[in-house]
Formats: C-alpha cells, sequence, structure tokens
C-alpha cells in the first residue's frame, strides 16, 4: 500500500541516518584518539552533519513516496518541493559554515598566542576571526538569495528595484555612511597589521589589550578588567600607542629624587643585586644615571628590560620598592630632605617718636569737666594785698596806675590782673 510504502521511506532514511553517523563517527573517534584535529571536527561537525543527512534523505524518500501516495501532480505539490528545497539549503548551509569553521580553528590551532614571541600568531588569529566574520557573512547571503530565487515573482520584484536602484542606492549610502565606513576600517585594520588580538594598546589615556576586533568595532581590555569599546574607524583616523607593534619587549623607567649625598656607584650595585635575583629582567638593559641635578634634589633613573608590558610594569614596581629599602636600610643620608637656613634678625634702627600733645599725654589740664575746673583756677583774678594802702582803692580808679606802675602784670580777658608779675 501507499502509506506503508511511504512509512517505510521515512524509516529507512531515519535508519540510515543513524547507521551512517555511526560509522562516521566511529571512523573520526579512533582518528581522534591520536590526532586533535579529528577531536574538533567531531565535536565540531557532529549536528550539522546528522541534520544534513537527515533532511537530505527525507527529502529523497518523500519527493519519491508522495506521487505515488497522491498521485501526480498533488494538491500543494509546490508548496511542499519549496519547503523541502528551503529546508536542504538551510541546513547545507549550516554545514558549510561549520566546515569552515572548522578549518579556521584548524588554522589558529597552529599558531598560539600564550607564547613569549606571538606577534605572527596575533597577526594570524585577527586575520582569521575577520575572514570567519565574513565567511559566515558570505553563508548567509547565499543561503537567503537561494532561498528568495525559488519562489515565483522574485524576477518581477528584482526588476522593480533594479529600476529605481539610483534612488536608492543613494538613501542607503546616506544612511549606512557610518556603517560602512566602519566595516571598511575592520577590514583594513585586518589586514593592514596596525593591531592585532591581545596587541598592548594605550587608547584614550587608558593601557589595555586588544580583546576583540569586528568588522565595526574593537574591543579594548582595560587593566583594571573593564572594556573599552571603540569603533573601527578611530583606528583608522586617531594615533595611539601600540607597544607590541613589532615585539613584545619594552624598556621601562624608575626615576628616584634624591639628596645630594647620594652614592651612585653603591645604587649601582644594589641593582645589579636586584636584577639577580629576580627572573621578571630578561638580561638586555640594566642602565643607573644622574639625569638631572638642580635645586635641592638629584634625579637618579633606572632603565631595565623586559619581555612583555606586564612583566615589566611588576619589574619596575619591585626594583623601586627595593632600592627605597636599600636607602632607609644602608644609606639614608640619601633620602632626600629639606633644609631650612636660619639667620639672626637685625636690630631695628630707633626712631624718636614725636612728642605728643598734652591733650594726648594726660596732661595737667587734660580731660573734659576735670581740665576746665582745674584751668579756671589758674586763670581766675587773684587779688594783690598792699600794706601800704589799707583801705583798697576802686579797681576802675587804680586799674590805669597799676598798670603804668607795673607792666609785667598779666592781665585776663577782661583786663584784670591774672597771677604774679614775672620777674
Amino acid at each position: 500500500m501507499p502509506w506503508i510504502q511511504l512509512l517505510i521511506s521515512v524509516a529507512a532514511a531515519v535508519v540510515l541516518t543513524f547507521v551512517v553517523s555511526a560509522v562516521v563517527g566511529l571512523v573520526v573517534g579512533l582518528v581522534a584518539k591520536k590526532k586533535e584535529w579529528a577531536k574538533a571536527l567531531v565535536e565540531r561537525m557532529r549536528r550539522p552533519f546528522r541534520w544534513t543527512l537527515l533532511v537530505v534523505l527525507l527529502t529523497i524518500a518523500l519527493r519519491t513516496s508522495l506521487p505515488a501516495l497522491l498521485g501526480s501532480p498533488y494538491a500543494g505539490e509546490e508548496v511542499v518541493a519549496q519547503l523541502f528545497r528551503c529546508a536542504v539549503i538551510v541546513v547545507v548551509a549550516w554545514f558549510v559554515g561549520a566546515l569552515a569553521l572548522f578549518f579556521e580553528d584548524l588554522g589558529l590551532a597552529r599558531y598560539r598566542i600564550d607564547t613569549a614571541d606571538n606577534r605572527i600568531a596575533r597577526r594570524v588569529r585577527t586575520q582569521v576571526l575577520i575572514l570567519r566574520r565574513l565567511t559566515m557573512v558570505v553563508v548567509v547571503v547565499i543561503a537567503a538569495g537561494a532561498i528568495l530565487l525559488g519562489f515565483p515573482g522574485v524576477e518581477a520584484v528584482g526588476a522593480s528595484v533594479l529600476a529605481s536602484a539610483g534612488l536608492v542606492s543613494v538613501v542607503a549610502g546616506l544612511a549606512a555612511q557610518s556603517t560602512l565606513a566602519n566595516v571598511f576600517a575592520g577590514i583594513q585594520l585586518a589586514f593592514s597589521d596596525a593591531i592585532r588580538i591581545d596587541d598592548v594598546v594605550v587608547v584614550e589615556g587608558q593601557w589595555g589589550l586588544i580583546e576583540e576586533i569586528t568588522l565595526s568595532y574593537v574591543v579594548v581590555h582595560i587593566w583594571d578588567d573593564r572594556r573599552l569599546v571603540l569603533p573601527s574607524t578611530y583606528f583608522t583616523t586617531t594615533p595611539f600607542e601600540n607597544w607590541t607593534r613589532r615585539n613584545s619587549e619594552l624598556l621601562g623607567a624608575v626615576e628616584l629624587d634624591l639628596d645630594w649625598r647620594v652614592d651612585p656607584g653603591a645604587m649601582r650595585d644594589e641593582l645589579d643585586r636586584i636584577l639577580e635575583r629576580t627572573d621578571l629582567w630578561d638580561r638586555r638593559t640594566k642602565v643607573l644615571q644622574v639625569t638631572d641635578a638642580t635645586g635641592g634634589w638629584v634625579r637618579v633613573r633606572v632603565l631595565v628590560t623586559a619581555k612583555d608590558a606586564g612583566t615589566l610594569f611588576d619589574l619596575r614596581c619591585l626594583v623601586r620598592e627595593d632600592l627605597v629599602a636599600w636607602l632607609h636600610r644602608v644609606s639614608p643620608q640619601a633620602v632626600p630632605r629639606t633644609r631650612v637656613q636660619t639667620v639672626e634678625a637685625e636690630p631695628e634702627p630707633t626712631t624718636r617718636r614725636p612728642a605728643r600733645s598734652t591733650s594726648e599725654a594726660g596732661g595737667l589740664f587734660s580731660g573734659e569737666n576735670a581740665g576746665s575746673e582745674r584751668t579756671q583756677l589758674f586763670t581766675q583774678a587773684i587779688p594783690i594785698q598792699r600794706d601800704a594802702d589799707p583801705e583798697p582803692r576802686p579797681y576802675a580808679a587804680t586799674m590805669g596806675a597799676e598798670d603804668e606802675r607795673d607792666p609785667h602784670v598779666d592781665r585776663s580777658f577782661d583786663g584784670r590782673p591774672t597771677g604774679r608779675p614775672d620777674r
């Protein structure tokens, strides 16, 4: 019967899928015991291979069994055919994409970036990661195009789109200008070797590692575990520092401001002892020089080298700490000091102060009421007693004669004598 034939065809497709998958998995598993690439192939291709084989076998089984069951042509034959065709295109695209990723992983496995000199490995890794994204985009676009081309009427839609291609291209170009610029910048970064994965860079004043490069942006892993995401055009238009452009070895400096009594020769011997005790130094360069001696300080600069940026930072900290400890322990006179010179002040010249007025000095007639009373006591008329003239004469009769007889008599405002004669 036709239904039994259909069920047998479907069951045969499913059984054949599992059998073939098991056989292929067994063979590749035996190889994977000796080869790493076979193990990676099994992990990457197991599911895409099974689903692709299953969909293809089911398509063959149903397309051969349904006409016998429903007749040819039968209602909905084109719809069923389109569904199976789309399913086959999807699983085949999945299989091709997984296969491309396997070969890319195989290439990346040959270039390890956890070694000392990994410049070439980082360059290859950067290019392969960019190619992986491009490959995925190409596979998806081709699969989507193959699916759309299978539907009737797509040709007419394409003709209408081409008729207005001029306007659409202008609008699309203006709308996607920044996006396209970042895409082309990402491709340029991948193949120009300006930056690579795990490069040490300084961008926007931040020190970090290139963690990821995409077609539109670059992720920088900053030293404090933050991520700085920058557009790809930043690295093609803005200057930045790349500390591992050609090699990872770096030269670093340690500067100390010390007292004038420092002994550079003894410090140089101590630097040799410090570097001999550590594995951070790569034994390429060690220099201790007095680079400046102005003002109140002597500047001592130490130059050392290390295999990479992280090791150099640790080495600089080690040298700085050990030299400071040595200065306090062995050469305390070299510790920077601030000197102050005391000078005895010269005596100020004595100047004669101006005499103060009577009112300021609090003299005899100073004050408000007391001064007025004492002034009246000394300025009022004092009567003159004469023994030869017992009877006093009127003042008006004697005023003129006494004035003529005694010109030294002081007189008040009203003409009367005010005190003793000044003789």
